[in-house]
């Protein structure tokens, strides 16, 4: 049995969420939340002690995050994000974590079988393939579940992408 952490880092909230790959038994989701007001260095301190306080506690074999993609008319966003993607790179590298990284379209075909799926499609997708009783929110913490998954059905060759899970 595998644990997969998907990430989906915002330096005001960075959704996380662990699945064991046996039948995507959800173990843990949740979000990091920051202040804007509060200095960028005490942000991404709290990012980096709590995705480090996640990894020690659930010791995961691999860290899925989104490939950063910036808008030509949105730079300052990548950018943002950038810091809190970097935590998750750092903890990886600090607790030798495998990183894994997929653009957001290959990961949103892997999980509901459309790259160009909502973030509502993606959303309900994962409580249908967890078999929750409402979806993840914030989407923050649903997209960061669908990386998880993602894994499984990129890397470990799980057949039926959109479909529920099949070996």
């Amino acid at each position: 049995m595998m644990r997969i952490l998907g990430i989906d880092p915002g330096l005001n909230v960075t959704g996380y969420g662990i699945i064991e790959d046996a039948g995507f038994k959800l173990v843990e989701a949740g979000v990091i939340r920051t202040k804007a007001n509060t200095p960028i260095q005490d942000r991404v301190a709290k990012i980096f002690d709590e995705i480090s306080a996640i990894i020690e506690e659930h010791r995961p074999d691999v860290l899925v995050l989104e490939k950063i993609y910036s808008h030509y008319r949105h730079p300052a966003t990548a950018i943002l994000m950038g810091h809190a993607r970097a935590m998750a790179c750092l903890v990886c590298g600090k607790f030798n974590v495998k990183l894994i990284n997929y653009p957001s379209t290959r990961i949103k075909k892997a999980v509901t079988g459309n790259g160009h799926a909502s973030k509502y499609q993606v959303q309900r997708m994962v409580q249908d393939l967890l078999g929750l009783k409402d979806p993840p929110k914030p989407v923050d913490v649903s997209d960061a579940i669908a990386m998880a998954i993602s894994y499984c059905y990129i890397e470990k060759g799980y057949r039926g992408q959109g479909t529920g899970f099949r070996r």
